[in-house]
């Protein structure tokens, strides 16, 4: 069997993975058959011939009375095939070695300020660690990579939305970049010491040099970037600002996806097709309210 049916197989059984361990296949050789159409389709007409027969099959059975089941649920599966990946644009070597210091550094700053805030019986300033940890890569990639800087206007470029808990990393970031000094760094959430500290989260009044918009509480980030591409949709639409070329990313953990904010607001950017709107989602498992569902 060809790595293209091997694949193909892989995601059909992945994504009806309940309705497949379900059901025998009564003719093996039938299944093959058409696994083979597939990727004979694929080779000699392309992606999006298969798709519109597979789409056009779909509707016929439903049309015919087949119950189909509902995929409310994609496999975990790259949606980037392997020979459409480019090659990475930068040195991964110096960026992995970078990332690592990056991590340390915040993780250094979140332990220390815990260590010299402790009071006897009681925990010290607090603080979110492993949210940064587990999305460091995400992070460094975009920054190196992807995001769009301002420009000399000041008015153009990307627009981001960190996530809340993912703080100490930017703090890090900046502190290696000569942005803030080893003083900010050990006021870490005491911002309001003689000698200026850190905000436990991205806070524009209390640091309005540092950061542009509030992302805490959880689901505040969602829904302010989705009105914020709205928003811009609207200013290029109506003439008063080209906003063609700018993006608006929004940095989540999966447990914001089910807050209320998130998931009321998110009809709204599928129903404008705000595709000027980028959701970085790192699926760590964690939610303050209990498991991630």
């Amino acid at each position: 069997m060809s790595d293209v049916i091997k694949s193909t197989t892989k995601s059909i059984e992945d994504a009806n993975e309940s309705y497949i361990t379900q059901t025998v296949d009564v003719d093996p050789a039938e299944t093959q058959e058409w696994l083979e159409s597939l990727e004979y389709i694929m080779s000699t007409k392309g992606e999006d011939r298969a798709k519109y027969l597979l789409s056009v099959l779909e509707a016929r059975a439903r049309v015919e009375g087949v119950d189909l089941p509902i995929k409310s649920n994609t496999a975990y599966i790259n949606t980037i095939a392997k020979h459409e990946q480019p090659a990475y644009p930068g040195n991964r070597e110096i960026e992995r070695r970078i990332k690592s210091f990056v991590r340390w550094n915040a993780m250094a700053m979140v332990v220390r300020a815990n260590k010299a805030t402790a009071a006897p019986g009681l925990g010290g300033v607090g603080g979110h660690i492993s949210t940064f940890a587990s999305s460091a890569t995400l992070y460094e990639v975009a920054q190196n990579h992807i995001f769009r800087g301002r420009g000399e206007s000041g008015f153009d470029g990307d627009m981001v939305y960190f996530q809340g808990h993912g703080s100490p990393g930017m703090y890090s970031r900046a502190y290696m970049e000569g942005r803030l000094n080893e003083q900010h760094l050990l006021n870490f959430r005491r911002e309001l010491q003689d000698h200026p500290g850190l905000s436990s989260y991205p806070h524009p009044w209390l640091m309005p040099d540092f950061w542009e918009y509030p992302t805490v509480s959880m689901g505040l980030g969602p829904i302010m970037s989705i009105y914020q591409a709205r928003f811009n949709e609207y200013l290029h639409d109506r003439g008063i600002k080209d906003t063609s070329n700018q993006r608006v990313w929004a940095f989540l953990g999966d447990g914001e996806c089910d807050e209320p904010e998130s998931l009321g607001a998110i009809t709204l950017a599928g129903r404008e097709k705000l595709d000027n709107l980028k959701f970085v989602i790192n699926c760590n498992l964690q939610r303050l309210d209990g498991p991630v569902r």
